[in-house]
């Protein structure tokens, strides 16, 4: 064979790997380079694919339609988020009261937590507008319209204190319930009171108003009953249903002593954590999770007494007379209400809000 062919066919026989420029170097040069790519963009895969878990902490109890539709806002948050976000509840005071929610949340162990404005006031004591002082509102209409006046104030409050809101609500109106009948303040002052554990203000209210209140949790409402430690407890009537409180407090005087006004909110440090692209949608999904709370909490209040009733629950009217005497007591503490529970401020604010709403005729 000519010594030209013979090279050429040794060139022919070699891999493709050894012949300068061929298609199979052409192809693991393009592999290569589709691996390093891969390898470049993994890291910011991963961190777009990471879970993002939020903890959340509640007094309401499980199972109860609070519980409920703050598990289905976590729901509608994972398919938003496309599974990053996963929102984790943990109802009926598993973490501890509500002030000790808030300190867990300030210590990064929860993310969130939906309390009333008693723990809020942890954060910011301006929350306590929200409720005024008892027998302050005279229907759920002005509940409702001090709520939307304020909340821009209140809100930015609370974010210079590194916490986002994520949902207002409210539970319907308080109810005395008690083991024998009350219907005028007297019938009260020889009982003894559930007040806030670690909120001395309303405990020295209370005492100044000539009341007996006895300091507890409210997980230790039920047992506080069944021990002697109380025998009379303002709360709203689902609470009361859920907890069997009225199989030892028999009685209900039927009093619009101040709605049960909360939020959810979640510390900005955990906010942060969220995929931004999805945090307006998961918003508006807990604003709606708040309506339906705050719809059902009302709805149901009338329920529960209802089935209370047929349990032997006995509700006592409030008469024309009995309501001037409840206001008496109520306004012989409004100036310690003013200025050392609520913000002095932000209490007036409320007060010409309600006169403004009444001057307009509604709410009536």
């Amino acid at each position: 064979m000519p010594r030209g062919a013979a090279r050429s066919a040794r060139a022919r026989s070699l891999p493709g790997r050894a012949r300068r420029g061929g298609p199979a170097r052409r192809r693991a040069v393009l592999l290569l380079g589709l691996a390093a790519a891969w390898v470049l963009a993994a890291p910011r895969l991963a961190a777009a694919d990471k879970v993002v878990r939020l903890k959340l902490g509640t007094l309401a109890p499980a199972g109860t339609s609070y519980h409920k539709s703050v598990q289905m806002m976590g729901e509608k948050w994972r398919k938003e988020s496309g599974g990053v976000v996963q929102l984790v509840v943990f109802p009926g005071g598993t973490q501890g009261s509500e002030a000790d929610m808030v300190g867990l949340m300030q210590t990064g162990n929860l993310d969130a937590a939906m309390i009333t404005t008693e723990g809020l006031s942890q954060i910011d004591k301006d929350a306590l507008a929200l409720q005024i002082m008892p027998l302050a509102f005279r229907s759920l209409d002005e509940v409702d319209y001090l709520s939307e006046k304020l909340r821009p104030k209140l809100e930015a409050k609370l974010a210079a204190k590194g916490y986002r809101v994520l949902f207002w609500c409210d539970s319907g109106w308080v109810r005395f319930f008690s083991k024998s009948p009350v219907v005028h303040p007297d019938d009260l002052r020889k009982l003894k009171v559930f007040s806030w554990a670690g909120n001395a203000t309303q405990y020295d209210l209370w005492k100044a108003s000539g009341f007996h209140p006895v300091a507890l949790e409210t997980s230790g409402i039920a047992q506080g009953f069944l021990s002697g430690t109380i025998s009379a407890v303002p709360t709203v009537p689902i609470f009361a249903l859920a907890a069997q409180l009225d199989t030892q407090a028999r009685h209900m005087l039927e009093i619009n002593w101040g709605p049960l006004v909360g939020a959810a909110v979640v510390t900005q440090r955990s906010w942060e954590r969220v995929p931004e692209a999805a945090r307006e949608a998961m918003l508006k999904i807990a604003d709606e999770a708040g309506r339906q709370i705050r719809a059902a909490g009302r709805a149901e209040n009338d329920a529960a007494v209802a089935a209370m009733v047929k349990r032997g629950l006995v509700v006592h009217p409030m008469t024309p007379a009995a309501e001037a005497e409840w206001l008496a007591v109520v306004d012989g503490v409004k100036d310690q209400i003013r200025g050392k529970v609520v913000p002095a401020d932000v209490f007036d604010e409320a007060q010409r809000l309600l006169r403004e709403h009444r001057a307009g005729g509604a709410g009536k």
